[in-house]
């Protein structure tokens, strides 16, 4: 009997150009936390094949597989976690499931929720089952932060989920979407001057999102500061690129950057330090971490040649990503 055939998703990483870590609980439960963000064409994909008498996981951005008998093994820890989660979550019985990212893990651009939600969209693809981009967004957070037990906020889902730039505001649990409709030309322009770059680090967001949650609930001055400082610049951000202000969008970054250096002590590496440095030397408006910090990659506006900025970010040791803006979020590929 001929295998059944596969069914595939692929879902975009963002850009987070301002007030991420604000959609993180506890602050994004008990204050108010805005983010907003674009999701950009560079995309986590999910396939599975249903069938067999197993389980076979491969991860190929990873180089790891993992071949498991029983649904009584979708329960041990320690390797694709993420994986075994979502099939321990959907039901779906027996099957072949590859999982891939265009950018290196631990990349800070928010690949683990695009993975979550390429995985809950090809899982429900595989059992018939239709959800709504919100509806899958909230489940692919379900999946990583409760079921793998990874902490985050829910920002990196609603980019992956819907596409596009995004004004979210995160309050008592709930998440209200705002489209930002950019000019077409700027958004064009905003995109040949913004220069994404790898560090070559990979890091683990989770445990400095531990440090600095437990830090907020204990009522540091200086977190609770810098969180609040940037709910600030997000709603400032939003004003920008619906402005269309290059050049403030630029400082923006920059404060942002700032107030979340204040969050954790190893938030900046000495090779962001470098590549900081090298790319404000080349005209950089401004930039910051993506994502949570720690390593992974900074992005940058520029105001010169984004040419020359971007040899002086490869001078400096890092891996430039080409990429454009994703306007439509998580695709199912095909199926059947």
């Amino acid at each position: 009997m001929d295998s059944p055939d596969p069914f595939r998703a692929s879902a975009p990483l963002r850009l987070d150009f301002a007030g991420g870590w604000t959609d993180v609980a506890p602050f994004a439960v008990e204050e108010r936390g805005v983010v907003v963000n674009a999701a950009i064409e560079l995309r986590a994909q999910a396939e599975v094949r249903p069938g067999g008498d197993h389980y076979m996981l491969h991860a190929e951005d990873l180089g790891e597989m993992l071949e498991l008998r029983d649904r009584d093994a979708l329960e041990s820890i320690g390797q694709l976690d993420l994986l075994k989660a979502a099939l321990r979550l959907s039901g779906l019985g027996p099957c072949v499931l590859r999982t891939g990212s265009e950018v290196p893990p631990g990349s800070g651009l928010g690949s683990s929720g695009a993975l979550g939600v390429a995985l809950v969209s090809v899982l429900d693809a595989a059992r018939g089952i239709r959800r709504s981009p919100v509806e899958v967004a909230e489940e692919a957070f379900r999946l990583e932060a409760v079921e793998a037990d990874l902490p985050g906020g829910k920002q990196d889902q609603y980019a992956a989920a819907l596409g596009g730039f995004h004004r979210l505001v995160f309050e008592r649990g709930a998440v209200s979407v705002e489209p930002s409709r950019l000019d077409p030309s700027f958004a064009a322009a905003l995109a040949e001057r913004t220069i994404v770059c790898y560090t070559g680090t990979s890091r683990v967001s989770s445990r400095m999102i531990s440090r600095v949650m437990a830090a907020y609930t204990e009522g540091d001055p200086g977190v609770v500061g810098a969180l609040c400082g940037m709910v600030d610049v997000a709603e400032r951000m939003a004003e920008a690129l619906r402005e269309s202000d290059l050049a403030r969008v630029g400082l923006l970054l920059g404060e942002n950057w700032r107030h979340q250096q204040r969050l954790d002590s190893e938030m900046r590496t000495d090779a962001m330090a470098r590549l900081e440095q090298a790319m404000h030397s080349a005209g950089a408006l401004g930039g910051k971490a993506a994502g949570a910090g720690a390593g992974g990659s900074m992005f940058f506006v520029v105001g010169g040649d984004p040419a020359t900025s971007a040899a002086a970010a490869r001078e400096a040791g890092a891996r430039v990503l080409p990429f454009d803006w994703a306007s439509d979020g998580v695709r199912l590929e095909s199926v059947g």
